[in-house]
Formats: C-alpha cells, sequence, structure tokens
C-alpha cells in the first residue's frame, strides 16, 4: 500500500495527485493509494482520498504503507523515516501557488543528500524516481533528540548547584 499525505497546509498541491493517478494509469503504480489531501480537492477512482483523517488513522496507515509519498514537510518526512518506511518526498512550489516559498526545496534536499529519502524536483521523471523506490534502502535515520534532552539536562544541572 502507498500512503500519500499532503499535510495541513491551506493551499492545493493537486500537481502531486495528478503525477501519482497518471502512475496508476500507466501501470507504474499497482498498490493500493491512500491519500490525506488536507484542502487538495481532488477526485479520482483510482486513490482513495480523504481530506482529513484521525491521528490513530494516520499512523495506521504510516505503520502500513510499503511507500510514504509526501509534500516536503519536516514532520510528514520524519513521521516516515521514524517508522523505517521508504519515502518519496515532493517539494510544494511558490510558482505553482503551492505555498508562500520554496523552503521545502532545501528541507527535502537535506534529507536526500543524507540518503535517507528519494525526491522529485519540478520536472523530473517521477515514474523513474517510483522504479527507483523498489531497490532503494534508506540511510537509517537517527534522531539526535536525545543527545538535545542530555544537553538540556547537563544545562540545568549546571544551573540548580
Amino acid at each position: 500500500m502507498i500512503f500519500v499525505t499532503l499535510g495541513t497546509q491551506d493551499k492545493s498541491f493537486k500537481r502531486l495527485l495528478e503525477l501519482i493517478d497518471k502512475a496508476i494509469v500507466d501501470g507504474y503504480i499497482k498498490d493500493k493509494v491512500i491519500v490525506q489531501a488536507g484542502v487538495t480537492d481532488y477526485k479520482s477512482d483510482k486513490m482513495d482520498i480523504y481530506n482529513l483523517i484521525s491521528m490513530d488513522k494516520f499512523n495506521e496507515y504510516i505503520e502500513n504503507c510499503d511507500l510514504l509519498i509526501t509534500h516536503g514537510g519536516v514532520g510528514s518526512i520524519l513521521n516516515g523515516l521514524k517508522n523505517n518506511k521508504k519515502v518519496i518526498a515532493v517539494p510544494r512550489l511558490l510558482k505553482y501557488d503551492e505555498h508562500e516559498s520554496d523552503h521545502q526545496i532545501q528541507i527535502v534536499d537535506a534529507f536526500y543528500e543524507k540518503g535517507y529519502i528519494l525526491k522529485v524536483n519540478d520536472g523530473d521523471d517521477f515514474n523513474k524516481i517510483l522504479n527507483e523506490s523498489k531497490k532503494f534502502e534508506p540511510n537509517k535515520f537517527i534522531s539526535n533528540n536525545q543527545k538535545f534532552v542530555s544537553l538540556i539536562d547537563d544545562m540545568i544541572g549546571e544551573w540548580i548547584k
């Protein structure tokens, strides 16, 4: 199963759903596709599309998917990585009025350069990247949260001495 999440941004991201719809029609995607579309109004008889879903359902889809296709939001990418999922990230772009800036390009590039995800830049061959995802072995993501907690704990310990 492929889970697609567009986040909760207040702008449409039809471009990604159109790429996925075409990939299904062209036979590059044969799996069931479930979409959390947010405000993106898109109709397809090839995907199960929901505007918003409960966190329980969202987590269930993340846990059960074989591939996560997402926008370039840090939270969505991290959610996939923390669940050891293959992730394809497609940044929302200002020129298509999908976001207020192009910061998602830098986010996606940073994760891609570390070998955690695959990315689709504007104009890339989406179907080629779908095929790459079948053999892609992402680098293991290691969170720095514990390191930060330890640093803060040490600082607090110094302050209360």
